[in-house]
């Protein structure tokens, strides 16, 4: 007997359409059974068109992780785990500094320019259409802030090390820590999030300041694809170690203290 297939652009919407949380998967999965078996009975489910994911290219920070012995060797406080850098970079793909996961979007100044040292944070107000603002690199730090983070973690300079500890410290400030911790990117986690980074949407969908803010939907997708390829990194890398005589996997790529050259297992 031949084996019916559902349409591939069926199964494409239906997937997206559990990839960006609107239709629970055993909706989804019976929809695509009824459809490849040719079942009379009618299923009233409306399908949303398909999800357009953004690009997320993982380049060599945008997938680093950290264990605990290399922070602690590099006097850093946070462990970066899949779940943590993968809110980094939604936080960087909303405040639009993710350049496609390249290093570029440290660099970033309020308005879109690039600040020409990564010494210090700029501290430079910048004019740009209806706002103005001293906001630099991936994570839009306000000097004031930054003054706040580096006092408080004893961080020097503003490289893209320092700035990934102090969007964590923040995230820790603002209680989001152990939600960020869940793997789950949630409307209260983002809530949360939003009065440190006015592109993050409030419960009621808009920015706490008033200003452009994203739709959930999108930082959703953005961060379920980008935790996914993470944490087919990180399981890639304990498979590596855990394999007999491969001290190439063991050996570092880099020298401590940067601890994020190179992918590590968490």
């Amino acid at each position: 007997m031949q084996r019916m297939i559902a349409p591939a652009s069926t199964v494409y919407r239906l997937l997206s359409a559990v990839a960006a949380g609107f239709l629970p998967f055993s909706i989804a999965a019976g929809a695509a059974q009824a459809t490849a078996t040719g079942a009379a009975q009618v299923i009233n489910i409306p399908i949303p068109p398909p999800v357009s994911i953004p690009s997320v290219e993982l380049t060599v920070r945008s997938q680093s992780l950290s264990t605990p012995e290399e922070v602690s060797s590099a006097a850093l406080p946070f462990v970066i785990t899949p779940e943590r850098r993968a809110l980094l970079n939604t936080i960087r793909f909303a405040e639009g500094t993710w350049k496609n996961g390249h290093d570029l979007g440290y660099r970033v100044m309020f308005g879109g320019g690039l600040m020409a040292s990564l010494d210090r944070h700029p501290n430079r107000v910048i004019y740009s259409s209806r706002y103005a603002s001293a906001a630099a690199g991936a994570y839009q730090f306000m000097p004031f802030t930054w003054d706040m983070v580096t006092r408080s973690l004893g961080l020097r300079g503003f490289g893209p090390e320092v700035q990934d500890q102090g969007a964590l410290f923040l995230v820790q400030r603002r209680k989001a820590l152990g939600l960020t911790d869940s793997g789950f990117m949630t409307p209260l986690l983002a809530a949360k999030l939003a009065p440190e980074w006015a592109s993050f949407p409030t419960l009621s969908g808009r920015s706490y300041y008033g200003q452009p803010v994203k739709r959930f939907a999108s930082l959703l997708g953005f961060y379920k694809f980008n935790l996914a390829q993470l944490r087919s990194i990180r399981d890639q890398r304990r498979q590596d170690l855990a394999e007999p005589g491969n001290d190439a996997a063991r050996r570092p790529v880099c020298t401590p203290p940067t601890i994020l050259c190179s992918i590590q297992s968490r």
